[in-house]
């Protein structure tokens, strides 16, 4: 596995059988919202949110979420449940017929949010995660939790690029992983869009 930094979170439970873990979501999400680079997603995701640290925080403290992994826009890679271990990541969800996809999926957040592209070094982490969860699981599809939680759920958003993923497997040489994606992406985006900041690399959100 990609080197990892451990931030072990309890949200999180035994699986019926860890030869049916299936499929990866893509997941998006930053705290305070559209705000980068603070302790605000570790802390949510290892029940030590401070509700008084930012007024969005009230309204969340109380939830127990996890992931298996997070990626930060500086490519840190952060792991908080064991991909053997079932996560709470997906929520009320359904995947090709399939509900409750907690239970044959792993959920992979990456630190971003609807209105601004992901950094390359993320897709870069991703593609080498998404390989080697591959090689270890039988998964058969790659998605979205836009697109198992459809009406309830935006992220990964419409700035994430699944063609620079596929690009980006391919070009690694993991074209088989390449494969499995499914969302094909915004119909009407300019995929070249989608990759570069509308502002000074200096005014970033931090």
């Amino acid at each position: 596995m990609s080197t990892a930094v451990l931030s072990l979170s309890e949200n999180f439970d035994a699986r019926t059988c860890a030869s049916e873990i299936n499929l990866v979501v893509i997941h998006a999400i930053s705290l305070p919202p559209n705000r980068f680079g603070g302790p605000g997603v570790t802390q949510l995701f290892t029940n030590t949110l401070d509700p008084q640290a930012h007024p969005y925080y009230a309204g969340i403290h109380h939830l127990r979420v996890s992931a298996h992994f997070f990626i930060r826009r500086t490519g840190e890679l952060i792991q908080f449940v064991d991909p053997e271990l079932r996560a709470w990541h997906a929520g009320v969800s359904c995947w090709h017929g399939r509900e409750r996809c907690n239970d044959f999926s792993i959920g992979v957040e990456l630190e971003g949010s609807d209105t601004l592209p992901f950094e390359a070094v993320q897709y870069e982490v991703l593609a080498n995660l998404l390989t080697e969860l591959c090689e270890r699981f039988p998964i058969e599809g790659i998605t979205g939790h836009s697109d198992i939680a459809p009406g309830r759920k935006t992220d990964p958003g419409p700035y994430f690029a699944w063609g620079r993923l596929r690009r980006c497997l391919d070009a690694k040489g993991h074209a088989r992983t390449a494969t499995l994606i499914e969302p094909e992406g915004a119909a009407e985006a300019v995929e070249e869009a989608l990759m570069v900041w509308s502002f000074p690399v200096s005014e970033r959100p931090d």
